[in-house]
C-alpha cells in the first residue's frame, strides 16, 4: 500500500502544479488537505483489500500537493527577502510534525492495542490543519483587491 500511495503521489505531482499555477499555493494546499482528510476518513470505513489500495492511492494524491503548495503559500504571504529562513523553518516543522505523528500513532497503538485512536488523532490533526488553511484563504480573499473585467 505504501508503494501505491507513493506512486500516486509521484504521478499526481504534475496535476498539483497545474492547480497551483491557476489557484495559488494557499488554495492548492487547502484542496490537498481537504482531500487528505476525506481519504483518512475513508481508511476508517474501508474493509476490503481493494478498498484499502484505492484509499492509499487517494491519500497519495492528496498528500502530493500539500508540501509544495505550502512553499508557494509562504511565497504568497511573505516577502522574498524572508524566504531564506521561512522555508527551511517550515520544512523542519512539517517534517518534525510528520515524525511526531508517526510516533504518536505507534504510542496510541501500544497503549490501546488497535489503530482506531491513531486514525482519530490523524483525522483531528488534519481537520485542524484544514481549518487553519481555510482561515488563511478567507483572510487572503478579504485583503486582496477584486478587479472587474468587462
Amino acid at each position: 500500500m505504501v508503494s501505491v500511495l507513493l506512486g500516486s503521489a509521484f504521478i499526481s505531482r504534475q496535476f498539483w502544479g497545474f492547480i497551483a499555477d491557476r489557484l495559488g499555493g494557499l488554495r492548492t494546499a487547502l484542496i490537498g488537505s481537504g482531500l487528505q482528510l476525506l481519504s483518512m476518513i475513508a481508511f476508517v470505513v474501508t474493509q476490503d483489500e481493494i478498498g484499502l489500495f484505492t484509499v492509499a492511492a487517494a491519500v497519495g494524491f492528496g498528500f502530493a500537493g500539500i508540501i509544495p503548495a505550502n512553499i508557494l503559500a509562504i511565497r504568497e504571504l511573505f516577502p522574498v527577502s524572508e524566504a531564506y529562513w521561512r522555508i527551511p523553518t517550515f520544512l523542519l516543522m512539517s517534517g518534525s510534525g510528520m515524525a511526531a505523528g508517526a510516533w504518536l500513532a505507534g504510542t496510541l497503538y501500544d497503549h490501546f492495542g488497535f489503530y482506531a485512536p491513531a486514525f482519530a488523532a490523524a483525522v483531528l490533526a488534519n481537520a485542524i490543519n484544514l481549518l487553519i488553511l481555510a482561515v488563511l484563504v478567507l483572510r487572503q480573499e478579504r485583503s486582496s483587491p477584486r478587479y472587474a473585467f468587462s
